[in-house]
C-alpha cells in the first residue's frame, strides 16, 4: 500500500520511527528500484537549528513549509542529493530524511533479509536515482518516487534512537535524539 498524505500529516517525531521498515520505491520506465527505509533524521519546525527551514521561508526551503507527503530534495557539498519527505501541517517546516536503505530485501517481510546495505543519504540518492528533479513532487506513483507499508511489524525493541549525523553548527539542537534506526542490523 503506497503511504499517502494523511500518514505524513502527523508530528514528525511520530513519523519517523514508523518509516523504518516502509519501502522506499523508485520507478525508472518499467524498471523498479526499491529497498527497505532502514535509517531516517527528524528535522522539525522553524526553530531546529539543524534544519534548513530556521532561517525561514526561502526559494530553496519553500517546500517544507508546503503540503505533508512532498518531496524535498537539495544538494549538499555541491554533489550529493539528499532525499527528505515534508511532514506535519502545511505552513509548519518539518522533514524526514531518508539516510539508509537495504537493497534485495526478503519479500516476505524480514527486517534482516536484506543483502546490501545503502548507508548515507547521498548514496541513497545515488543508488535511487534520484536528483533535484523530484524537489517539490508528490510522493506517488505519478512521480516515480514513493513509499510503500507492505505489512511490515517492527517492535519498538528493534528500533533505536540517536544524534542526528553532520549538524554540528546547530549548537543544542545537534544532540536532539532525533535520528531513528534498526538496532542490529
Amino acid at each position: 500500500m503506497i503511504l499517502i498524505t494523511s500518514f505524513f500529516n502527523d508530528s514528525t517525531l511520530r513519523i519517523a520511527p514508523k518509516l523504518l521498515g516502509k519501502f522506499l520505491v523508485r520507478k525508472i520506465g518499467k524498471r523498479r528500484i526499491e529497498g527497505i527505509i532502514t535509517e531516517v533524521e527528524a528535522y522539525v519546525g522553524p526553530y531546529d537549528r539543524a534544519s534548513h527551514a530556521s532561517r525561514g521561508k526561502t526559494p530553496r526551503t519553500e517546500v517544507m513549509f508546503g503540503k505533508p507527503g512532498y518531496w524535498y530534495v537539495y544538494l549538499v557539498y555541491g554533489m550529493h542529493h539528499c532525499l527528505n519527505i515534508i511532514t506535519e501541517r502545511e505552513g509548519y517546516p518539518a522533514a524526514i530524511l531518508i539516510r539508509s536503505v537495504g537493497v534485495e530485501a526478503d519479500p516476505r517481510g524480514s527486517i534482516r533479509g536484506f543483502t546490501q546495505m545503502i548507508t548515507g543519504p547521498g548514496r541513497v540518492c545515488k543508488y535511487f536515482k534520484i536528483d533535484k528533479r523530484f524537489n517539490k513532487m508528490s510522493a506517488n506513483k505519478k512521480s516515480g518516487l514513493w513509499i510503500e507499508d507492505r505489512g511490515i511489524r517492527i517492535s519498538a525493541r528493534d528500533i533505536k534512537r540517536g544524534k542526528r549525523i553532520g549538524v554540528d553548527y546547530a549548537g543544542k539542537w545537534r544532540n536532539k535524539p532525533w535520528r531513528f534506526f534498526f538496532a542490529n542490523v
